[in-house]
């Protein structure tokens, strides 16, 4: 496969704006299916599970490809909610392009936002589709005003769209001058190229005109032709066009209904035209795991095989591996290394993913996207390699659940069938953990909302056929201290009889500072270097590990510290006696004693509200938020509706479904995502 012939993209967007919709399209007119499947009748093709079909949302993110003009294209269809937003995280780790999908009535809505930074985060060009034109209230004009005002880009629109609201025939080609109709198809495979109608000439000549200024801004040749005013062939913008894609200066703009089946053909000719091959991003960076030193792979054949897997499910009782090749060439039955898990094993079966479906193949090159069954070891954000080559390259960061709730299994003998299930659950699932309350004997599983423990609950007694109850959901809680304190513990003495004695001998001394929120934990070693210490490499590892395993359990009320920094400023060693094992022991103590000494509060999760209000019913929903405890952040129109934002306590939203639709009568409706653990 050409690997400057390949796209690897995303399509992504809030909720309900259509992006499956969009998919099933793009794989129809591609040839990839032959019928074509919708998203409310659980019949879509990327939407396979039996979860994603009853509640017409996407659930897991799924990968399929295709191709179009000669070009392979592997997509893969993310999640709208929020609450499964690491789908789209561990996504875009792997992904070139992506497609953001915005709903030509509702805009930039609040996980458009998410999703929009999180591409920021990954340097990940992309190209913006407009759905839903031909909805009532759908307007291009104002999405492409709320892209640039929310998101701080620098928008594009190419086309402009033919026709209104359910008047809606096709779009218009700036760059050609020219207007695709789709009005002779049903299905949209077959569309009309015909001239711009007399009554947008004018609207599409200023259009035009706009867009020739916003690239003669960031194009030398363009700026060059424009003020000669010389003739602007369209091959030399496209070109313009895609180097200031690359570059993210620009976000090309398309338009159409994926419902109606119009205006998906230009937006894969987008895709070809402006989004990256392999060969258009920086090699991927990691470090060799013996030496420490940086390391380089790039897009080719001849480099070292290096793969980043990014999810890991269990179908039809196979543990499957997805990854993308980054450099070489894996292939089926070859010895590789996972240098995260420092394992050796051998690479079972490959597999080109179609949604649920997969088709088998021998190797796979750089670019590539595909799946694996056979592999014991490999987890998310596992790197497999070359065994004479061994790289690790950056994992994926997941954020942490903020909300939790005890499951109990009906019987005492279904316990450990049930423990077995939630680990398998953690291993596909990096925001979803378990642990048991050793006081209560309670089992406790923690995710990123509610829709996220019930989708995950409803799995167990599907997949496993197990039976249980659980409790009401709960808040995940941290901890943090408030002021910058220094310790040091100093021991030698010796613990346990005769016969089992352990010596304890050494100091540790420990400076804790306070972080603003959402830094985390940061450990730093100050240590200057005692050549003169046996084993000092091991001791440090101790105490950097014990300082870890301390903040996750606090002294205010047991729950994980964060938003903190620990600086080891010295250790104290006893030759003959001082061990690893007792510095993990000693810091421990010492970690105790600072975070007792530094004043904890409790941290609790802060959700970004946003609610969409009749008029009439504003100052009723804005005093049931007051009561909640909510932080009005702003109040904005949007036609016949407000939209107030505000931040919250997550603890005082359990339930406000109901009491929103009770409050607007039905017609209230809102979207909540994660902000940060704070004091509020």
């Amino acid at each position: 496969m050409k690997i400057d012939r390949i796209r690897n993209i995303g399509i992504a967007a809030h909720i309900d704006a259509g992006k499956t919709t969009l998919t099933e399209r793009i794989l129809f007119y591609t040839g990839r299916i032959h019928r074509m499947g919708e998203v409310h009748d659980g019949q879509a093709t990327m939407d396979w599970m039996d979860q994603e079909k009853e509640r017409g949302i996407t659930i897991t993110a799924a990968a399929t490809y295709c191709q179009w003009r000669d070009h392979h294209i592997n997509i893969i269809d993310t999640p709208g909610h929020v609450d499964f937003t690491v789908e789209v995280k561990r996504s875009l780790r792997v992904l070139d392009g992506l497609v953001v999908v915005f709903c030509g009535v509702g805009g930039v809505e609040p996980q458009s936002e998410t999703v929009w930074h999180l591409a920021d985060e990954f340097d990940v060009p992309r190209v913006a589709f407009v759905n839903k034109m031909d909805r009532v209230g759908a307007s291009m004009d104002r999405v492409v005003g709320e892209m640039g005002e929310k998101l701080g880009v620098t928008p594009l629109p190419l086309q402009i769209p033919l026709g209104e609201e359910d008047g809606f025939m096709g779009v218009v080609d700036l760059l050609e001058m020219r207007a695709l109709v789709w009005d002779r198809d049903p299905q949209g495979v077959e569309y009309s190229e015909v001239e711009v109608p007399l009554e947008l000439k004018d609207k599409a000549l200023v259009a035009r005109e706009g867009l020739l200024e916003t690239l003669a801004d960031v194009d030398d040749t363009v700026a060059e032709l424009y003020l000669e005013g010389g003739e602007m062939p369209a091959e030399a913008l496209r070109q313009a066009i895609r180097q200031a894609t690359l570059e993210g200066g620009l976000v090309p703009i398309f338009c159409g209904s994926a419902l109606k089946n119009k205006g998906v053909q230009p937006l894969l000719d987008g895709v070809v035209h402006f989004l990256p091959s392999p060969l258009d991003v920086p090699p991927v960076e990691g470090f060799n795991p013996v030496t420490g030193e940086k390391e380089v792979r790039r897009p080719s054949f001849q480099d070292p095989m290096a793969t980043l897997v990014f999810k890991v499910m269990v179908q039809g009782g196979r543990k499957v591996v997805y990854f993308r090749v980054y450099s070489g060439v894996l292939k089926e039955g070859k010895r590789i290394l996972n240098a995260t898990r420092d394992r050796k094993e051998r690479m079972g079966q490959l597999f080109r993913l179609h949604a649920n479906r997969h088709e088998k193949v021998e190797s796979m090159g750089p670019g590539e996207i595909g799946a694996a069954v056979g592999l014991r070891w490999a987890q998310t954000g596992d790197t497999l390699c070359d065994e004479g080559h061994p790289v690790v390259l950056e994992e994926i960061q997941f954020p942490q659940p903020v909300i939790s709730m005890a499951v109990e299994p009906s019987s005492p003998s279904e316990m450990e069938r049930l423990e077995e299930a939630l680990t398998m659950l953690e291993d596909e699932d990096p925001t979803f953990r378990h642990h048991k309350n050793e006081e209560t004997e309670e089992i406790i599983i923690s995710g990123m909302g509610e829709l996220h423990l019930e989708v995950l609950t409803e799995r167990l007694r599907r997949r496993h056929k197990l039976q249980f109850r659980t409790g009401r959901p709960q808040v995940e809680f941290r901890e943090t201290i408030t002021r910058v304190v220094e310790v040091e513990e100093w021991m030698d003495k010796v613990m346990g009889d005769d016969e089992k004695a352990f010596h304890i001998c050494g100091g540790v001394r420990l400076r804790l500072e306070p972080l603003n929120r959402g830094r985390g934990l940061e450990i730093v070693d100050l240590v200057p270097e005692k050549p003169q210490v046996a084993k000092e490499r091991e001791i440090r590892e101790a105490i950097v590990q014990a300082v870890r395993d301390a903040a996750t359990s606090g002294v205010r009320a047991g729950y994980p510290v964060t938003d903190l920094r620990v600086e080891v400023l010295d250790y104290s060693y006893e030759p003959g006696k001082s061990t690893p094992q007792a510095y993990s022991i000693i810091t421990s103590m010492a970690m105790r004693k600072a975070l007792e000494k530094a004043g904890s509060v409790l941290l609790e999760p802060i959700m970004e509200l946003e609610v969409l209000v009749p008029v009439e019913n504003v100052g009723d929903v804005m005093g049931d938020l007051g009561a909640r405890g909510a932080r009005i952040e702003g109040v904005r129109d949007r036609g016949s509706v407000q939209i107030i934002r505000a931040l919250v306590p997550l603890r005082e939203m359990f339930g406000y479904t109901t009491a929103l639709r009770s409050l607007t009568k039905g017609r209230g409706s809102y979207t909540m995502k994660f902000h940060s653990f704070d004091h509020f």
